[in-house]
């Protein structure tokens, strides 16, 4: 896909952070195209350096490659959700850049993981031996082994697989299940087997077990860590995830579906002391890192500012609304460090869809009184700091022309929010 597939209606929609669902399927299919290139640039940068690649590794990659492909000619909507599952994105980023050496080598073994993940989605004879490094076989999306093995043979028909330690059918294996016929959904149950577990009434996972999660750098300069599975409270989660999607419905059923379609995954970290975490990875869309949030509007506040990165990230990817960064710095309403105009823009748009949420929260009937009076004062606070920083945008040299569009764009729907006085009460 290329910024030419891009209707002018949508581009003007996403700008004016619209929940409709052509800029979101538009996204999702841009966000398809963009990992296929990927994957096919690391497939030739394997075969260009070969002999920089270990021979083991290079037959798992190899072999992996093309049961992948078998998958897709008979299932291709299975194949397609494994590569646009947000850390296939983070796997990767970190493949790509990674020199040749070892630690390349362990990247490439992670193909293998999102082969045999499409394969068991898709049902059908399977068998195999895989490689179980540090006693772990992840599988995307859907959960995680731990064995006492270096490897694991996996025997699958098209409705069961068994998962047995170093090939031995004496131990009692893991089974994992098909029971989505068509849309390749795996229960999992046995010795060593964890599930990646849906959160309520939506395809989003909260997923606490895939090794590439929160890559190494996450965060930049903050240091971002992901959260102990042994310390995950699921039930927490899922409840805050259900009371803040019922908030999103009561307030603005487009959001809320929206949310529920575009974020794919909600991966759990480390809080930093006191302070709550929440940050997206520009090559992982869709999934949404944080702390578990305070209350429901925090919970709903995360899931809406996080979604609009992502959002803003995989428009950027297919029509760039700014340059390559430089020196320039400016100071905004939302952090006390100077950001780079890229910055400014991010923030300026996830922002203003925070500024469009709490408008809806302080003026819908049935809310709670305490939370319209709390969303009242937030919408004023951030309309003003985005009321601030688009100026600093539309003065830059360094929007592109569909940047400076982009952003005109979001002026308006600004200024929109604001014609309507708030009623709190």
């Amino acid at each position: 896909m290329n910024a030419a597939s891009l209707p002018a209606s949508v581009f003007v929609q996403l700008a004016r952070i619209s929940p409709a669902p052509a800029g979101l399927a538009l996204l999702r299919s841009a966000l398809h195209a963009r990992r296929l290139l990927l994957l096919k640039v690391l497939l030739v940068r394997v075969h260009r350096q070969r002999a920089s690649v270990g021979p083991g590794a290079l037959d798992r990659f190899e072999r992996s490659w093309d049961l992948l492909e078998r998958v897709e000619r008979h299932h291709p909507a299975v194949v397609r959700d494994v590569l646009d599952y947000p850390t296939t994105g983070a796997w990767l980023a970190g493949a790509l850049t990674e020199p040749a050496g070892p630690a390349f080598d362990r990247l490439l073994g992670h193909l293998d993981n999102l082969a045999v993940t499409a394969a068991l989605r898709g049902g059908g004879p399977l068998d195999l031996t895989v490689e179980t490094p540090d006693g772990l076989l992840p599988l995307p999306g859907v959960g995680r082994l731990r064995v006492a093995a270096d490897r694991v043979r996996i025997s699958a028909d098209e409705r069961t697989a068994r998962f047995h330690p170093d090939g031995s059918r004496r131990a009692a294996p893991a089974v994992l299940t098909t029971t989505g016929r068509g849309r390749g959904l795996l229960t999992g149950r046995g010795p060593g087997w964890s599930a990646i577990r849906p959160l309520p009434r939506s395809a989003t996972r909260l997923d606490d077990l895939d090794p590439y999660r929160v890559p190494p750098g996450a965060g930049g300069g903050m240091a971002v860590l992901a959260a102990d599975p042994a310390e995950t409270d699921h039930a927490a989660w899922s409840a805050l995830w259900r009371a803040a999607q019922d908030l999103l419905v009561r307030t603005d059923p487009g959001r809320a579906a929206e949310v529920a379609r575009g974020v794919r995954a909600v991966v759990p970290v480390v809080p930093h002391g006191s302070r709550h975490l929440g940050g997206t990875l520009s090559a992982a869309p869709g999934a949404v890192l944080t702390s578990l949030p305070e209350g429901v509007p925090g919970m709903a506040e995360t899931l809406v500012h996080e979604l609009h990165h992502s959002k803003l990230a995989t428009l950027h990817e297919l029509v760039p609304l700014y340059g390559p960064g430089r020196d320039a710095v400016h100071r905004v309403g939302w952090r006390p460090d100077p950001r780079p105009v890229a910055g400014v823009l991010h923030g300026a748009y996830a922002h203003l869809a925070l500024a469009d949420l709490w408008r809806r929260v302080a003026t819908t009937d049935g809310v709670p009184t305490a939370w319209r009076t709390t969303a009242g004062q937030q919408f004023d606070d951030i309309h003003d700091q985005v009321g601030a920083a688009l100026p600093i945008l539309l003065e830059s040299d360094e929007l592109t022309r569909q940047g400076r569009v982009f952003v005109h764009h979001m002026r308006r729907h600004h200024v929109s929010l604001g014609t309507t006085p708030l009623v709190a009460g």
